[in-house]
């Protein structure tokens, strides 16, 4: 038996007409008909008895009847929750950032949004490791890559430059670079966690140019290695926004600007953009007002 049909034959009922019924569901009144009919066929007993003076009920369509206003009921129900749910965000958003960026403009952009929404509520994984969204049940990663991924969905939130930088206190004592292959003289301090760590990559002349470098420092840890570079170890290439306050206070200071790297894009990945959550489509929306005139995304000097 089909629950629509049970649907059909209360809204019958309660419009005492076919047709009333029929414009009320938005449906044809042969289609409504039909739906009577099918349930008489499956229950072998009339519902309603017919007439020029309009509809009644039999005796069994008088006790059938209340049972399918229960269901009829329940389903309106349950379309109400699945409405408020959609124009209402609530639950838990679970998402994942990269420690650095995460600590350092993710979270500043979470009070303003779950005060806006009080009924969210947000788990936040920072970690340098590529989550997988599907496999860990991740409603969202924000990701600083040229890449977002294979078989997900990415909206581009900003843009930022990897810059070469060092403190300088390091360039005093080590000199400063003026051209890419000058780094094979100094000590680069490399991010593990990107593939070829220890190949540069810059704007040459004729293109792109690839400079193997080598130091004595390496980490997994973005965090960590502009710790390392802030203490004067050595050069590191980081994007601009995890080192925005060192450069404009001086702590580091921007190299090889004339052969600057290329942008890489700031992105909102998710898994699927079918049925996509309310409060996950909100936050993305969020972070996107949020870094429209954020300072780190200007190019530095």
């Amino acid at each position: 038996m089909d629950l629509n049909d049970m649907v059909t034959f209360a809204r019958v009922v309660e419009a005492k007409s076919f047709s009333k019924a029929a414009r009320r569901m938005g449906a044809s009144k042969s289609r409504v008909s039909k739906s009577i009919a099918k349930l008489e066929r499956s229950l072998k007993a009339r519902l309603l008895n017919r007439s020029t003076r309009g509809l009644s009920l039999t005796e069994v369509g008088t006790a059938f009847y209340e049972h399918c206003r229960r269901v009829a009921d329940e389903a309106e129900a349950a379309v109400a929750v699945v409405t408020r749910l959609h124009s209402e965000p609530r639950g838990v958003l679970k998402l994942t950032a990269s420690v650095a960026f995460g600590t350092l403009h993710v979270a500043p952009a979470l009070p303003e949004f779950l005060a806006q929404y009080p009924d969210l509520a947000i788990d936040m994984t920072i970690t340098d490791r590529m989550v997988d969204l599907v496999e860990e049940g991740y409603d969202l990663a924000i990701r600083i890559t040229s890449e977002p991924g294979l078989n997900l969905v990415a909206r581009k939130l900003a843009s930022v430059r990897r810059v070469a930088c060092g403190t300088p206190e390091y360039f005093k004592r080590r000199g400063v670079p003026k051209t890419p292959q000058d780094l094979k003289r100094h000590n680069c301090l490399h991010y593990t966690v990107v593939p070829r760590a220890g190949e540069w990559r810059f704007r040459g002349e004729d293109g792109p140019l690839a400079v193997p470098t080598a130091g004595n420092f390496g980490t997994s840890d973005g965090s960590l290695l502009r710790e390392v570079a802030v203490a004067g170890l050595g050069i590191v290439v980081l994007p601009s926004s995890m080192v925005a306050a060192e450069l404009a206070d001086g702590r580091l200071r921007v190299v090889l600007s004339e052969h600057r790297r290329g942008r890489v894009g700031i992105y909102a990945v998710f898994a699927s953009r079918k049925q996509l959550a309310l409060r996950t489509r909100l936050f993305i929306d969020h972070l996107v007002q949020q870094f429209a005139e954020a300072p780190w995304l200007q190019r530095p000097k």
